[in-house]
């Protein structure tokens, strides 16, 4: 029901846009956001947005470089992710979920997952 896709290589201070197909129904109904996890790392927390697309969340370490958005029309959520970092490195997943804060607080407590896509930043 959710699909992650997008992810690649790309250089330190690159571009990546990641894209999140869900069904109309996790759509209409939840929260969706993007974690992420690195080898030897456990998942983190990325971005949320809420239903309405008017409510978002931000890990600390992407305020400023990453923007999450939805285009319910096309059943998708995005990641622009901007000023990669080699610390940006790592599988992402998008989930769905009630609202940004509860994905953002307990992100192993996520009702729905997707499967990943691998982006990779080097320096």
């Amino acid at each position: 029901q959710l699909q992650a896709s997008g992810g690649g290589s790309v250089q330190a201070g690159g571009s990546l846009r990641l894209s999140c197909a869900a069904s109309g129904r996790i759509l209409s109904r939840y929260a969706i956001g993007w974690f992420r996890q690195a080898p030897g790392v456990e998942r983190e927390f990325v971005a949320a947005i809420s239903r309405s697309g008017g409510s978002f969340q931000y890990a600390n370490s992407v305020k400023g470089r990453f923007s999450i958005s939805r285009d319910n029309a096309k059943n998708t959520v995005y990641l622009q992710m901007t000023s990669l970092k080699p610390e940006d490195t790592a599988v992402y997943y998008c989930a769905a979920d009630q609202t940004p804060a509860t994905m953002a607080r307990y992100p192993y407590a996520v009702e729905y997952w997707g499967e990943g896509t691998q982006v990779t930043v080097s320096s």
